[in-house]
């Protein structure tokens, strides 16, 4: 071994700025040479210089990554990728304790033994090496590194009680994934660290980790080797791992490499087990927190004169064992493994037949088996390597194509992903050789682009799977009490810094449905935090919104536009309804009161304005007596009480009580006694709403649509709701109030005793055919007889004539209210009309129709026969019409005569005995005088 002018092995625990100090001493002179032990931390290092030196002077040279600018000073290498024979002013080896690995040992050591820097060499590591540095490097000095933080143990945490800013070591992908997706549900997320990741995927996950998006970190001990993160805690989910032969226990000094990455600069750190992981021994903890471990005595070598004369020679110099005791002979490695197989087929070992094609051969064995498949499959893509490279002096380019687009797909999952990504690793290591491709540049750009994609696609893959952005930003948030920003748009969608996290109906927040367990108790604490300031926002604008954009459903409910704020409750009175609005407890009370005191408002309105009739009836003080009593009734029943329930407070009501009720508008009608303003559609509608509140229905009658003269029957609904909805059940349908008392009073006229048929008026207002009206007559209470007869054909009209106004039995007033209701539907009338027949075909049959007979059949129930105020008692009397013909009305005695037969009738010369006076009548005082004198 040569002896260099300075040889320093700087040693210590971890964070104590070991690498940190290498960069600055290299970058104190012309010419450096860094050797790291990963790929991705020489990344790191060549990312800082570059940002000090630029990238015209700075290279980086991996198994898989070559950046050599011209005029390159400075180069960040892997061990294994360290170039020889150059004549570096510095070189530095970065964890120089990996001469003990198994696995790669053999390397670190050869740089120890062997390589130097002109002016200076730096080996950094762990102090455990430092016995056997001064024995194989005896003219090292050394300098000690204390660490800058405290580490202490923790003890067993449960994976729920993890602290932020926490990496949980795991050495098996399947218990790294588990715990991710644990993390996942209970935390947010977690960014996932393996070794087998490219660079770029690994930073894009570590960045997730660094920039706070999520809290957690899950890893390999690839996090072991010199990465620097901000991690508070470590945490080992196993002690054991599968070192590629065995399962065996961690060394304390492996355990302590990666506990040693708790803690960044002056940040103390912590370190301990979860999962299934048994606690640490005492004394294991004790050695990690002192930096105490049993100091390497044996270090891995292997014999780097080789000899390329034979294939044969190669092998045998490979195997050669060392002869100082402090090296221990490596164990087969991959390389050889390859060299070995190739070396026993016939092909390869024919075309090995001189130093140069044995050079060759060892140069492709060196290919890392990064696919981690077999030893024969690795070893046969290698022997076709070799073949190509050996009879062409460069690989097929549509060969190489092939391979490299089988593999350029970024479709499927983490598995698929990460095994594709393995594959192009290969490919990019190939690429880097020197010569192997006749355009080294051009397939060291594609291979490095495939792997850049199938990186970004795994990278999202991982995200997508690990990690819950929406929980993990507003965890995040909530832990920094910051005031989140909530949006809520025109759908009512919430979102929470960007997040969807519900639905905001009105004042009720209704979280997405897709969240569970932790997840959903931090979506539910981070929406309310953000909500509530919003909550008083859209109170202050419901508050000062007109009542036009709120509504009342016909189950009770208040709408605001198309949103359920409310719905009313029963009160002491009927007019009198209260509100409960639909606000989440966690608005607060304010919010809540100032809800509901606009709910009450608008209801309140809405009553004084739709029931104002009824309502200035309530309040007239200047009612006394049976008219305020009347008027209590009229008010209890919503201003429509059915006649006969009231009939004997009616006979009781004098002709003043009447003058003053009717001045309220009231009707006193045959059927109903009701108030035709409240009849319509607005207090309809809500007449039946506060009804059914005050009956505690659980479920509201609809009010029926507004302009039907006839709806169909309700009686299966609760008793009294044809009543409220302002109709009458009469036989399957209802007629609407207000034009019942149209029909009665063309009723009036009829003979009912004797017999009338419907008149083309009775069906137009009802809106009926000939049958539906007779079921209508019947439900009223007459009796419908029905006939045939034939039919007379109508002769054309000389001219149109103008419709017979209505008979009305109450005042011009309330003539103008009839007249203010909306106007039934037209419907042809099925009776014949007046003309004269044509005499019908010789031989052609009569045309036959049918007719109803009409007579009253006694009181069935409630019903009476229709009776004008004032108007002669049923039963007394002449009725009008007797003696008039029936049938056709044409005078001529042709066909069967309508109504019942002449016989059925009698006919006086007297005259017509008086009718009695009808005590109910305005002007009875007057005409009993005038009996008086006669």
């Amino acid at each position: 071994m040569t002896q260099q002018r300075r040889v320093t092995a700087v040693l210590g625990p971890t964070n104590t700025g070991k690498t940190h100090y290498a960069i600055e001493r290299m970058l104190g002179y012309r010419t450096g040479v860094i050797g790291l032990p990963l790929r991705l931390l020489a990344r790191e290092v060549y990312d800082k210089i570059v940002a000090v030196r630029g990238p015209s002077v700075v290279a980086l040279v991996t198994g898989e990554e070559r950046i050599i600018p011209p005029r390159a000073q400075y180069w960040v290498c892997t061990v294994e990728a360290m170039p020889e024979g150059m004549a570096a002013d510095f070189v530095a080896i970065d964890e120089i304790q990996l001469c003990a690995d198994p696995e790669r040992g053999h390397i670190f050591t050869d740089r120890l033994l062997r390589t130097r820097g002109i002016n200076e060499t730096l080996f950094l590591g762990s102090d455990s090496m430092r016995g056997i540095i001064r024995a194989l490097v005896p003219e090292a000095d050394f300098l000690g590194r204390e660490r800058m933080s405290q580490l202490v143990y923790g003890g067993s945490k449960k994976i729920s009680r993890m602290q932020p800013r926490s990496a949980i070591v795991s050495f098996s992908v399947e218990n790294l994934y588990g715990i991710a997706e644990l993390l996942k549900r209970q935390k947010g997320g977690a960014a996932v660290v393996m070794g087998a990741l490219s660079p770029r995927t690994r930073n894009a996950q570590v960045e997730l980790y660094q920039n706070g998006e999520v809290d957690f970190l899950v890893a390999t001990d690839a996090i072991g080797m010199g990465l620097n993160l901000d991690i508070n805690h470590v945490a080992f989910s196993a002690t054991a791992k599968f070192d590629g032969r065995r399962m065996r226990q961690l060394m304390p000094h492996e355990l302590g490499q990666i506990a040693g990455r708790a803690g960044r600069g002056m940040s103390h750190g912590s370190f301990g087990v979860t999962g299934e992981a048994s606690p640490l021994d005492d004394g294991v903890a004790q050695a990690i927190m002192d930096h105490r471990f049993a100091p390497v005595k044996k270090i891995i070598w292997r014999n780097p004169k080789l000899q390329f004369g034979q294939l044969d020679a190669l092998i045998h110099s490979l195997e050669e064992s060392p002869t100082d005791e402090l090296l221990v002979k490596a164990r087969e490695a991959d390389d050889l493994i390859a060299l070995k197989t190739l070396a026993s087929e016939a092909e390869p070992r024919a075309r090995a037949s001189d130093a140069q094609s044995v050079r060759l051969l060892w140069d492709v064995c060196c290919v890392p088996d990064f696919r981690s498949i077999s030893a024969s499959e690795h070893a046969a893509l290698l022997g076709q390597i070799f073949a190509h490279l050996h009879e062409r002096g460069e690989l097929p380019e549509d060969w190489v194509a092939r391979h490299i687009k089988h593999i350029d797909r970024t479709t499927g999952d983490i598995d698929t992903l990460s095994k594709r990504l393995a594959f192009i690793r290969t490919w990019t290591y190939v690429a880097q050789r020197k010569g192997w491709t006749r355009d080294d540049s051009h397939w060291r750009e594609t291979t490095r682009a495939v792997e850049d994609r199938l990186s970004d696609a795994l990278h999202e893959a991982l995200t997508q799977r690990f990690v819950d952005r929406r929980t993990s930003v507003l965890l995040r948030r909530l832990k920094q009490k910051e005031a989140m920003l909530a949006e809520v748009n025109e759908n009512g969608e919430v979102t929470v810094e960007g997040e969807f996290v519900g639905r905001l109906e009105g004042f009720r927040f209704s979280q997405d449905k897709s969240a569970a367990g932790q997840e959903a108790k931090t979506l539910k604490a981070a929406s309310l935090a953000a909500l509530t300031p919003h909550f008083h926002l859209l109170a202050d604008r419901f508050y000062n919104a007109p009542d036009t954009e709120i509504d009342f459903t016909e189950q009770g409910g208040l709408m605001w536009g198309n949103t359920a704020v409310g719905k009313l409750v029963k009160g002491s009175e009927a007019l009198k309804p209260l509100v409960k609005a639909f606000v989440d407890d966690e608005a607060g009370t304010d919010v809540a009161e100032k809800v509901t005191r606009r709910l009450q408002h608008f209801i309140d309105r809405k009553i004084a304005t739709a029931f104002e009739p009824l309502l200035n009836l309530s309040r007239d003080e200047t009612l006394t007596g049976l008219a305020r009593g009347f008027a209590f009734q009229m008010v209890e029943g919503l201003g429509v009480l059915p006649r006969a329930d009231v009939a004997n407070d009616v006979k009781a009501l004098d002709q003043d009580a009447r003058s003053a009720l009717r001045k309220h508008g009231i009707r006193f009608g045959q059927f109903t006694i009701f108030q035709p303003l409240l009849l319509k559609p607005a207090p309809t509608r809500l007449r039946l709403v506060i009804w059914s509140l005050a009956q505690d229905l659980a479920e509201f009658p609809e009010s029926p649509p507004a302009g039907l003269v006839t709806v169909p029957n309700m009686s299966a609904h609760p008793a009294g709701t044809d009543t409220m909805a302002g109709y009458r059940n009469a036989g399957t349908r209802a007629i609407r109030i207000d034009m019942l008392e149209r029909l009665a009073d063309m009723l009036r006229g009829e003979d009912s005793r004797g017999g009338f048929e419907a008149k083309a008026d009775m069906l137009s207002i009802t809106g009926m055919t000939l049958e539906q009206f007779a079921d209508l007559m019947a439900g009223l209470g007459y009796k419908a007889e029905k006939g045939e007869r034939v039919k007379v054909k109508a002769a054309p009209a000389p001219e149109a004539q103008a419709p017979a106004a209505d008979a009305s039995a109450e005042t011009p007033a309330a003539e103008a209210e009839a007249e203010a209701t909306p106007a039934p539907e037209a419907v042809a009338a099925d009776t014949p009309t007046e003309a004269a027949p044509e005499a019908p075909a010789e031989d052609a049959a009569p045309e036959m129709e049918v007719f109803y007979s009409f007579t009253w059949a006694g009181n069935r129930g409630n019903a009476r026969a229709p009776r004008p105020e004032g108007g002669a008692p049923r039963g007394k009397g002449k009725p009008r019409g007797k003696g008039k013909p029936q049938g056709n009305n044409t005078g001529n005695d042709r066909g069967k005569p309508r109504g019942k037969p002449q016989g059925a009738q009698s006919f006086q010369a007297r005259p017509p005995k008086e009718k009695a006076i009808d005590p109910d009548n305005p002007f009875a005082a007057a005409l009993m005088g005038f009996a008086k004198k006669d």
